[in-house]
């Protein structure tokens, strides 16, 4: 089972992720891309990574925009380093 970060946890790791914010037990980001195109290419890179580390995020589409939240199911539904090391994947694959 993983274990939850502390909320002073939490602030530190986001400090570094430039636009994640928390709230309702989740680590949060929207993404804008010029088109539908782009966004779905996104998500099929984050899909990979995700699969690969074995920690899926919630992902909402619609056109241009992608929304990922983040939380880890086998810690109650709290926020984990699995989401925060998700969290930095998905921001290497968004500067790509």
């Amino acid at each position: 089972m993983s274990t939850p970060l502390s909320n002073e946890q939490i602030h530190q790791s986001l400090a570094n992720l430039s636009g994640w914010e928390w709230s309702e037990d989740k680590v949060k980001k929207s993404f804008q891309f010029a088109g539908f195109r782009e966004a779905m290419g996104f998500i099929l890179q984050i899909s990979y990574e995700a699969e690969a580390a074995d920690h899926h995020p919630e992902i909402f589409n619609c056109y241009n925009r992608v929304e990922i939240a983040l939380n880890t199911h086998d810690a109650g539904g709290k926020v984990t380093e699995k989401d925060i090391k998700l969290a930095r994947l998905i921001e290497r694959i968004s500067a790509a």
